[in-house]
């Protein structure tokens, strides 16, 4: 009994934080094949004219290991910006305005359903 108040009181905590998207990865998948020309997602793959993904919940914003980011991208991690759903999700509707200057092309993901897939994508293959 005790476990599984435990187990049930922590989806309550996952569900409820900002940290864990609530989206489809599935749907989150296709909506990444427009990030692929830009992005590679797999443990150890390379960076293309943005950093790899894998990994990237979590991470402090600018600080992926071979890629050279904007300086705005990293006075953003030197200031504490921590790739979240929310953030992520702030950052992925309209990325200029998130972080001016940045070197981000993407014009943006406006429906927060898609921005929502697209991250729990990122989570399940990271």
């Amino acid at each position: 009994m005790r476990n599984a108040l435990l187990a049930a009181g922590l989806l309550v905590v996952a569900a409820a934080s900002p940290a864990f998207a609530q989206g489809d990865a599935a749907k989150g998948e296709k909506l990444f094949a427009r990030c692929k020309a830009c992005h590679t997602i797999e443990a150890g793959g390379p960076n293309r004219v943005g950093p790899n993904l894998h990994g990237v919940v979590g991470r402090t914003a600018g600080t992926h290991e071979g890629f050279k980011y904007s300086k705005p991208m990293q006075e953003a991690g030197a200031g504490g910006l921590v790739w979240d759903a929310e953030s992520l999700s702030s950052y992925l509707e309209d990325p200029r305005k998130f972080l001016p200057g940045n070197r981000m092309a993407f014009p943006g993901l406006k429906k927060e359903e898609d921005r929502m897939d697209v991250i729990a994508y990122l989570q399940a293959n990271s």
